[in-house]
This record gives structure tokens, sequence and C-alpha cells, in this order.
């Protein structure tokens, strides 16, 4: 089972090409799942065979005084790097796309903000021969209100509602300096895609996601594809 589904009870609305998801934490849910984003959390920010090398040489406090050290340390920027690896892990875990590079392995400063898209999601249509993708804006807040909202859809909107062209060159590059040959092919579409901007729109979608302390409203509208919004 995955980390969704052992943690949250989902509810899914569904119109045309547009969906609206609320996710509400189980009795209980948060202490199911505990150990498991605990790590999931940790591997957002270093690779876990990383990490146990460091626990292997140096003990566990040490590996742990490194591990600290890419992690933010202010309330605003943990909230903002838990919305993106929360939004991450519900776009692999039920979209079916990937989200080929961990951003936060690669921030300049722990409490800093990363510039660009939030995240993005990669991957090919069911013939595995077209190009899909994903345009991701993350938001965390203790109470989330309408003009947090607004906000991220005209994010996602910039660009004429494409990924931005050094977020997705950032994506790519990552993925052709794998040793991974399907990551090769994919890193070497996304750069095709910076260059060409041959992708039909229809073939890029929007995600909103959101996670905050107060509980879900009524919806009154939604954006143009995947909404998650995660409550706690």
């Amino acid at each position: 089972m995955g980390l969704y589904e052992r943690w949250c009870h989902a509810a899914k609305e569904k119109d045309k090409r547009r969906h609206f998801w609320i996710y509400v934490e189980k009795d209980g849910g948060r202490d199911e799942i505990r150990d498991d984003l605990a790590e999931t959390i940790r591997s957002h920010y270093d690779r876990l065979e990383r990490i146990a090398e460091d626990v292997k040489r140096l003990g566990y406090k040490v590996a742990a005084n490194i591990l600290r050290e890419a992690m933010p340390q202010t309330p605003k920027g943990r909230s903002g790097d838990l919305g993106e690896i929360l939004a991450t892990e519900l776009v692999e875990e039920e979209i079916g796309l990937r989200v080929p590079v961990r951003r936060l392995r690669y921030k300049d400063g722990r409490n800093m903000a990363m510039r660009g898209d939030d995240f993005i999601g990669a991957g090919y249509d069911g013939a595995g021969e077209k190009l899909w993708l994903l345009k991701g804006e993350a938001k965390s807040n203790k109470v989330l209100g309408k003009a947090t909202v607004t906000s991220a859809r005209k994010v996602l909107n910039r660009d004429n509602g494409r990924c931005t062209p050094d977020s997705l060159l950032f994506v790519a590059n990552r993925l052709l300096e794998s040793n991974d040959p399907d990551d090769n092919a994919l890193g070497r579409s996304l750069r095709d895609e910076v260059g060409l901007k041959s992708l039909r729109s229809d073939r890029i979608d929007h995600m909103l996601f959101t996670v905050s302390g107060n509980g879900p409203r009524r919806r009154t509208s939604t954006p143009r594809e995947p909404t998650g919004t995660t409550t706690s």
C-alpha cells in the first residue's frame, strides 16, 4: 500500500479534464506512516544509500549532523519543502508519472527556496511514444487562503502554461548525467522540448497541490488538471 492510501481518506471529483482531490488524515494515519514518511523526507535531501554509508563510516550522530546541514531550519523553509515532498509523492503514487529529479538535493542554501517550477512530472503515453508533462505548484500554509491559491494559479499559467525552460533544462541535464539508459532517453526528450517547444498544450497538465491545517471547503472552481489537496 502506498503512503497516501495508508495515511488519508481520499475524495475525488472529475469534470472533463479537471480533477479535484481532497485527502484528509485518518485517525491514527500519521502514526501508521510516520517511519516511512521520515525515510521519504530523508530521500528527498540525499540518496538513502549515501546516508547509509555515512552511518557506516561515522555513526548515527555524525551522519545525522551531515543530513541536518541540508535541511531547512526555519518554519517557512520547512513548510515549503514539505509541500514539494508530499506533492512529488502524490504524483508518483496516484498519477503514474515520474518526478525524476529530487530538486531539494540541489538547493543553493538549506533555507532558500529554489526558483522555477516546484515540481515537474514526466512520462510517456500508454504506447510509450509521446511525451507527457505535468507542471506543478505546491503551497503549504497553516491556514490556506484564496490569495495563496490565486497566486499559485498565476504561476502555473506563466510561460503560456508550459514548464519554464530553466526548470525543464535542469531536470533534463540531471537525467542525462545518469547511468540509467531510460533516464538518458527521458532527459534527451526533455532537452529537445526546451529547444523545439513542440509538445501540444493538451499534453502538458497542471497540478496545484496544497497542504494546510484548515479543513477543505466546498469547491467553487478547479485548475485545469489534477489538484491534490491534503489537510492534516
